[in-house]
Formats: C-alpha cells, sequence, structure tokens
C-alpha cells in the first residue's frame, strides 16, 4: 500500500498539481469509509488506521489529508462526512483544528439491476446543503455531480453500465434540470455571504419548535443569516431581527445581508427539462446481421483440470466474466427422470447437458446464492455436462474482501434410483468464452470465425451477432437501445460499451436499464462494426442506434417565488438610494434551449392559478386570455427567453386579489 500511494503522490508531484507548488489539488484522501469496516478487525484496526495516517501525511504534499466516514482520524487528518444529510448526522471535526468537510454529497444513488433509480430532488440538495454550510461547514462535494458509464467490465457488482444518471450533469453530459440550475442558484446565494462567513462572529438562535437561525455577523454592514425550516409539513412564519419570514416546509432562506432573502431551497425557479429519445436507425434488416454460436466445451475440451470446484474470481483472475465447469459420467439407466441441481455463488449460471441447454438461474445484489434445480434427460453411457458461472462486476466493499467466494458450490445429480454428488470429481475448467480468446468483437478477430446468416439455424443461448451502422448525424449524444435483448455485452469498432442485462426487471415489470452510452469518440462515420455477446434469448432485430436531446424546457414560478440570485448584486445595497433598480429584483420563468436549438413552439402557457407542474399540468380557474402574445414576441425564434411574473407585463390582472403562477411549456428544435 505505501508503495501505491508513494507511487500516485510522486506523480502528482512530478507535474506540480498539489496547490502548494501551485496546483490544483487542495485535498488527498487516504482510505475510503474504513471506519464501515474497522470493528470487522477488531484490535488490529486501530493500528492500521495510525499507520496509514502517518505514512500519508509523511509523503508532504503540503496539503491536508481527510479520511471519509471516519470519526477517530488521527491529527492532523481531517475527519470527513459522506452521506445525504451531514448537516444532520456529522457529529462534526474531530479537533478544533479541523474545519468541517462533506467529502461525499450523494446526488442520488448507484442502481443495480432489478432495482428501480434512485432520484434526488432539486429541493433536498439544496436543503442539506445549505444546512451544512450554516453550520459552519467549510466544503461540500458532490458524488457524483457528473453522471458516467461504467465502461467494459468496470461496473461493480449487479452494478448498471449507467452510473449516476440523475446527477445534476447525467450520464451523457447534458443538464438536469431542475437539479443543475438549482444548485447553481445555491452556490451563487452562498458566495453572496462569503465576507462574513469568513470573518463574522457566529451565533445561532431559536424561531419556534422546529425553527432556527445560523448567523454570522462581521461589521456594521456584513452580516448574513440562515433561517431554518425543519418542520416537513408546515410553512411557517418566524420573527428575525424584526421582520417577518415565511418559510416553506422543510426549507432554509438564505438572507446574504440578514434582511433581504435571496435564495430559498424549497423554491424552485430554474427551468425544467425533458430528455428526449430519437430513433437514427434501426438494426431491423435480417440480411445485415451475422451470427457466430459459441462453442459449448466439454471436459475433452478442457486443459485445467481440478478434482474439486475451483473458485470463480481466483481462477479467471478477471480475464473474464465466465468460468466453464465441465464433467463427465456415466448412467447406466436408460429413459429414466433425473433432476440436476446446482447450489452457487455465481452472479448468473447456466447449464448444458450434452450440448443442450437445461437451465439458468441468477442471483440478485440482495440474493446471494442462486439455486438451479433443472429436469434433464441423460444417455445411457457418457453424459457431459457444462455449466457456466458468470459474474456481473466484482465484489466491491466490505471487510475480508479476498475471503468472498464465487462460482459454482455443489452439483448433484438426482434419479429414481440414487442421487450423484459431482462436488468433489473430476472436473474440468474453461476460463472465458471462444469469442472473447478470439476478440471477434474487432475487425481482425472477427474474421477468425465462420459467421452464418442470422437465423439460419436453431437458437442457441450464448451466441455472437454482429452488424454495420452508420453514425448518426449532429452531436447529440449517441445510444444504443438493446430493449429487445436479454444479457450479454456489447462492443462497437472493438470498445466495449458495458455489460447489459435487459431481462432483469424491476419491481415495478422493466429493465433497470435499456439504452447504453455510445460516446461520438468510438464511432467512424459510415461503416461501424457492432457486435453483441447474448447469453439469452435476445432479438437483435429489435435494435436501434438513438440519439438523445433536450426537446423541451419548461418553467413554472410564482409571484411568491424569489428573483434569480443573479439580479441581488449591486441591486440591493442601492435600495435606498434608487428603488428603479429594484424592478430587475422579480420573479421570473427563464428558459433556455440546449446549443444549436431554439424555440420553436409554445406547448402550454397559462398566467393565473394553473393546476399541476411541469410534468403534468391543465389551465386552472384564473387565467389571462391575453397574454400569450407577450410570451411568444419574448421567446419564439430565440434560444434564452426571461418572462417575469408581473401583471403590467401581461396588460391585465384576470382575477385580482388571487396570487399568479406563470407555467410556461415550450419546445426546442
Amino acid at each position: 500500500m505505501k508503495k501505491f500511494v508513494s507511487k500516485i503522490v510522486n506523480m502528482m508531484k512530478a507535474e506540480k498539481l498539489y496547490a502548494s507548488q501551485g496546483g490544483p489539488i487542495i485535498l488527498s484522501q487516504i482510505e475510503n469509509e474504513y471506519g464501515m469496516v474497522e470493528a470487522a478487525f477488531r484490535d488490529k484496526g486501530p493500528p492500521y488506521l495510525r499507520w496509514a495516517a502517518e505514512m500519508a501525511v509523511g509523503l508532504q504534499t503540503g496539503v491536508p489529508w481527510v479520511m471519509c466516514k471516519q470519526n477517530n482520524a488521527p491529527d492532523p487528518v481531517i475527519n470527513a462526512c459522506n452521506g445525504r444529510r451531514c448537516g444532520e448526522t456529522f457529529p462534526g471535526p474531530n479537533s478544533p483544528n479541523k474545519p468541517a468537510i462533506w467529502t461525499e454529497n450523494w446526488t442520488s444513488f448507484y442502481q443495480v439491476y432489478g432495482d428501480e433509480p434512485d432520484i434526488r430532488s432539486a429541493e433536498d440538495i439544496a436543503f442539506h446543503v445549505a444546512l451544512f454550510i450554516a453550520k459552519k461547514g467549510s466544503y461540500v462535494n458532490y458524488y457524483m455531480y457528473h453522471g458516467g458509464t461504467n465502461f467494459g467490465r468496470t461496473a461493480a457488482a449487479y452494478v448498471l453500465t449507467s452510473y449516476y444518471d440523475q446527477a445534476p450533469l447525467d450520464e451523457y453530459g447534458l443538464f438536469r434540470q431542475p437539479k443543475w440550475g438549482h444548485l447553481k442558484e445555491l452556490h451563487a446565494a452562498i458566495k453572496l455571504c462569503l465576507n462574513p462567513m469568513l470573518s463574522g462572529v457566529y451565533t445561532t438562535m431559536a424561531l419556534g419548535k422546529s425553527q432556527e437561525a445560523f448567523v454570522y455577523r462581521g461589521n456594521s454592514v456584513d452580516c448574513a443569516a440562515f433561517l431554518v425550516n425543519n418542520d416537513t409539513r408546515k410553512t411557517v412564519v418566524v420573527t428575525f431581527q424584526d421582520s417577518l419570514y415565511e418559510l416553506p416546509p422543510k426549507s432554509i432562506s438564505i438572507l446574504p445581508d440578514c434582511k433581504t432573502v435571496a435564495f430559498n431551497t424549497a423554491k424552485v425557479s430554474t427551468q425544467y427539462n425533458t430528455r428526449a429519445v430519437e430513433t437514427s436507425k434501426k438494426l431491423d434488416s435480417i440480411v445485415k446481421w451475422e451470427e457466430y454460436k459459441e462453442t459449448i466445451p466439454t471436459f475433452e475440451d478442457t486443459s485445467l483440470r481440478a478434482n474439486m470446484l475451483l473458485e470463480h474470481m481466483n481462477t479467471t483472475k478477471d480475464n473474464s466474466d465466465y468460468l466453464w465447469y465441465t464433467f463427465r459420467f456415466q448412467n447406466d439407466f436408460s429413459d429414466a427422470e433425473y433432476v440436476l441441481n446446482v447450489t452457487s455463488s455465481a452472479h448468473v449460471l447456466h447449464a448444458f447437458v450434452n450440448g443442450s441447454f437445461v437451465g439458468s438461474t441468477h442471483g440478485s445484489f440482495k440474493t446471494k446464492t442462486p439455486i438451479l434445480e433443472s429436469k434433464i434427460t441423460l444417455n445411457k453411457g457418457t453424459n457431459y455436462i457444462s455449466l457456466l458461472s458468470g459474474m456481473a462486476g466484482l465484489p466491491d466493499s466490505g471487510a475480508y474482501l479476498e475471503r468472498r467466494v464465487a462460482g459454482i458450490n455443489t452439483v448433484r445429480v438426482k434419479g429414481e434410483h440414487e442421487i450423484k454428488d459431482f462436488t468433489r470429481y473430476s472436473w474440468g475448467y474453461q476460463v472465458g468464452l471462444l469469442g472473447e480468446k478470439l476478440q471477434v468483437y474487432t475487425d481482425s478477430g472477427s474474421n477468425k470465425v465462420k459467421w452464418n446468416t442470422y437465423g439460419s439455424s436453431t437458437h442457441q443461448r450464448l451466441t455472437w451477432y454482429r452488424t454495420l451502422f452508420d453514425a448518426p448525424a449532429g452531436k447529440d449524444p449517441v445510444t444504443l437501445n438493446l430493449e429487445s435483448m436479454g444479457k450479454g455485452e456489447a462492443w462497437i469498432n472493438g470498445q466495449s460499451i458495458g455489460r447489459y442485462w435487459v431481462s432483469f426487471l424491476t419491481p415495478k415489470g422493466i429493465p433497470s436499464q435499456t439504452r447504453y452510452n455510445v460516446p461520438r469518440s468510438f464511432l467512424k462515420r459510415t461503416d461501424n462494426l457492432l457486435v453483441i455477446l447474448e447469453e439469452e434469448n435476445g432479438y437483435p432485430l429489435g435494435i436501434s442506434i438513438d440519439t438523445i436531446s433536450i426537446t423541451k424546457v419548461c418553467g413554472h414560478v410564482s409571484e411568491s417565488h424569489l428573483p434569480p440570485v443573479i439580479s441581488w448584486q449591486g441591486q440591493n445595497k442601492t435600495e435606498h438610494n434608487n428603488s428603479k433598480k429594484h424592478h430587475g429584483r422579480r420573479p421570473k420563468v427563464q428558459l433556455q434551449c440546449p446549443p444549436g436549438r431554439n424555440i420553436s413552439r409554445i406547448l402550454f402557457a397559462s398566467y393565473g392559478n394553473p393546476t399541476g407542474d411541469c410534468e403534468n399540468y391543465a389551465i386552472g380557474s384564473c387565467h389571462s386570455f391575453t397574454f400569450l402574445p407577450t410570451i411568444e414576441e419574448a421567446c419564439m425564434g430565440k434560444r434564452i427567453c426571461t418572462i417575469p411574473v408581473w401583471r403590467k407585463k401581461f396588460g391585465n390582472d384576470p382575477c385580482p386579489g388571487i396570487p399568479k403562477t406563470l407555467l410556461v411549456d415550450a419546445q426546442c428544435t
């Protein structure tokens, strides 16, 4: 470990990347959430922790070291918080000389096959960031701020190829609104408070049973306050410095001057957007697909032998997800029914008897030991059983990882006359598939085997498919739609875009992921080679090449919403000298299409009391029938438009005395 850490540190030093050298690195981390497993090592845990801290500090990077979820981090290493609610759960620095830092603020959560996506609202993230900063927090790091893709076989056990697609910037780098915009407003509001937060006196005060104020007061001018409502159900009105402030449920108002609210975590003024999919090319031509059936090995085909069942991961050495277990045996009876019983720690198991598929099973992130029981027919004489153990990623956390096991645990054949246990028997092994060894997913490897016309023979599980396609025009992100497939892996021009497991359904009966990111850097203009390894009964003619884009933007802002934070600077300070300056500080609907797109159509617009939200809306009992031309004039043909929620802007008041809301949904093309 010391060699590895020293190697990384020296690489950074050589490029002068540490802040102490004038570079951008301000913190380094040693270990990761070791506190979660420390107790499992009993009396060896604390000495190791001290050693790791001393070793890291001794490398003299000139910047602080941190340990995440390690409340007993040895001095001078900083103990840091990971999670969603560090403003509520973090006990604080374990020394007065250390800052309060939040190293992982989970904007969503990684998703495993069979699970629904974990969606965390913009309001919830903003509340907990504001609370952490209000409580003297010095640093918040988002995990993840930009989603990504687990290309190849890099995903951990049962984890999807798509990673944190619900982040403020999604898997494709597109804005996930309103999450991205609401956090941008939050950050701007916090920056308005910098002077008193850095140099002022910190105090707290109760404003009610579940309400409190966190105040930073500097000189007679500098003052910032965070007013917190912890009540999850009720909007409350609190008194702070002789003024009244309305706080929505579970929200924080930020007052950069201790007087005027610049931002409230529960009031989202940022636009919402809709990510749309457009099919660029359906790969449904039967004449353009070819197939190659993977060889099902028998005991005679193997060179690795053992008189026991070998553990999967130690045998494959991560060279493949797959390990074949094969054996042969004599059967003295004919026309008898048998049952093949296999217990395993594999993620997926496929069974073949005399070359024919007889059954499969799989585990899940929560169910680790799947059992296969299949009725089989045996020949009188020699029979060959081939069992394919498959992994969908390696274990990624926990104590004593080296003790984890995978693969097949026991094998029995049950018949009318006897039960044969083959657990300790003569086994033959093959690491990986033949197609993997030959790299049939590459241009050169693809020519090493004979491909047949798609559907020219009886279907077999474990079949490779290939075709060619042209890259979609434009610059929009590209995806491979594998909704018609089962389980396997996909390659484009020799690059693996990751595992897929479309047949593994969520409790709602839908796949966890059907579209797979294809970076345009992987593509040529024409004749891109697509190769699919299908373990089950997928239908390649249902595959399509799609593009992803933002096609709709929507704003939903009421008179009680706050103006954009950007309007604060220079306006609030001149409030008494020039009241006209304050006209810019109104709630606004702000719409912005992605680059290269403009607003081409107003899909819905209502000024009054529209019902619903940007996902599901309708005209309410109060609606202005004369304001649409104002919206169209402000927005049509433009990439960006701003409409203040202001009665004078729309010419008349459709229903005096009723608070007004503006909802505009627009199409970007």
